[in-house]
C-alpha cells in the first residue's frame, strides 16, 4: 500500500500540471472576485473564507478525473481490480484517494492562507479557513473517488464527474465555511460546525471508498 501511494503521488504530481494547476486555478477564483465585488476591503474580508472555500473546493475537482483514468488506460486498474479481493479493494481505493489528495488538494490548502491576504482576511478567519479546508478537503477526494469510478468507462468524464460530485460536495462546503465564519464571529461557536465537517469526512472516508470500489468492479465486469 504504501508503493501504491508513493506511486500515485509521484503521477498525480507530474499528470498534467500537478498540483501548479490547482494553486493556478485557486489564484485565478480568487483575483477575479475584487472584480466583481469591488475593491471594498471589509466587503472583501467577511466573504474571504467563503471565496477561499468555493475556490478550494472547485480547483479540487480539475484533477479527479486522472484518479482511474491513466490507470485505466494502461491496464493495471485491471490488474488491481483482479489482484485485490472483495474486501482490500476498498483499501486500494482509499491509498489512491489519500495521494490524490496529498499530490493535488494539499497544495491548496498550503496555498490557502497567502490567498487570505489577499482577501484582506483576520488572521483568526485564515486560521479556521485553512484549519477546515485541511479536514474539510479530504471529503472532496473521497466523494470525488466515486464519480471518478462512475466514468472511468467514458473517454472524457472530467466534466460529467464534476456534475455529478458537485451536488453532493454542498454540505461539505457548508459546514467548512459556516465553522469560517465563527471563528470570527464572537457569538457563534466554532466547535459545532468544525466537528460536523470532521464527521463527514470521516464517515465519507469509508463509504466513498467502498461505493467506488464497487463501481469499478462493476465497470470492469
Amino acid at each position: 500500500m504504501l508503493a501504491l501511494f508513493l506511486r500515485d503521488a509521484r503521477l498525480g504530481v507530474r499528470a498534467g500540471g500537478g498540483a501548479l494547476t490547482g494553486v493556478l486555478f485557486f489564484l485565478a477564483v480568487i483575483a477575479t472576485i475584487p472584480f466583481g465585488v469591488g475593491p471594498d476591503l471589509n466587503l472583501l474580508g467577511r466573504i474571504g473564507p467563503a471565496i477561499l472555500w468555493i475556490g478550494a473546493l472547485l480547483a479540487s475537482l480539475l484533477g479527479l478525473d486522472r484518479l482511474f483514468q491513466a490507470d485505466r488506460e494502461d491496464g493495471s486498474l485491471d490488474l488491481l481490480i483482479l489482484a485485490e479481493s472483495r474486501h482490500m479493494l476498498p483499501l486500494t481505493v482509499f491509498v489512491k484517494c489519500l495521494a490524490h489528495w496529498t499530490a493535488s488538494v494539499l497544495p491548496l490548502v498550503i496555498a490557502a492562507p497567502f490567498f487570505g491576504l489577499l482577501m484582506n482576511m483576520e488572521p483568526a478567519g485564515i486560521g479556521a479557513a485553512a484549519l477546515t479546508l485541511l479536514v474539510g478537503t479530504p471529503a472532496i477526494t473521497f466523494i470525488g473517488a466515486v464519480g471518478a469510478a462512475v466514468t472511468v468507462v467514458l473517454p472524457r468524464g472530467g466534466l460529467l464527474i464534476s456534475v455529478l460530485v458537485l451536488p453532493l460536495v454542498i454540505p461539505v462546503l457548508i459546514f467548512g465555511v459556516s465553522a469560517s465564519y465563527a471563528a470570527v464571529a464572537e457569538p457563534d461557536p466554532f466547535l459545532p460546525p468544525f466537528l460536523i465537517l470532521a464527521a463527514l469526512t470521516l464517515f465519507l472516508a469509508v463509504i466513498g471508498p467502498v461505493a467506488a470500489a464497487l463501481a469499478l468492479r462493476y465497470a470492469a465486469d
